[in-house]
């Protein structure tokens, strides 16, 4: 395996775990609630099996993986308190180790339906009344 390849996976393992800290950061009862606010929304985005981009468009569909999601997850971190923080990436550690199974946002998915919805209702309406 290449050296390039082993990068990306390692940074996709980590990715996975830092949204697994957010998942259980968001549950804790000690998390202020704007880190919890935001995190839910990353989380929820994060776990859902549809993306708002679609990865099968050029450029902009690997965008929210690799730019937007990181950046959202940077900022739930740097908003939670440590001691919160130190327990939840020991509880995500140990989620890792057990093998678990990644919970699924099913209203997240609905929700990115309802815009992608939206989007098209707006463009169909917009066409229509030319």
């Amino acid at each position: 395996m290449s050296k390039a390849l082993q990068r990306v996976q390692g940074w996709a393992k980590a990715l996975k775990r830092q949204v697994m800290v957010l998942w259980f950061a968001c549950r804790h009862p000690a998390t202020p609630w704007l880190p919890k606010l935001v995190a839910i929304a990353i989380v929820a985005y994060a776990l859902s099996p549809i993306d708002l981009i679609p990865d099968f468009i050029p450029i902009l569909g690997y965008l929210d993986d690799v730019i937007l999601l990181p950046l959202g997850i940077w900022l739930v971190i740097r908003l939670l308190p440590p001691l919160v923080l130190g327990h939840r990436r020991q509880q995500a550690a140990d989620w890792e180790r057990s093998q678990s199974p990644r919970p699924v946002s099913k209203s997240a998915a609905i929700v990115i339906m309802l815009i992608w919805l939206s989007l098209v209702g707006g463009i169909w309406a917009l066409v229509a009344r030319d």
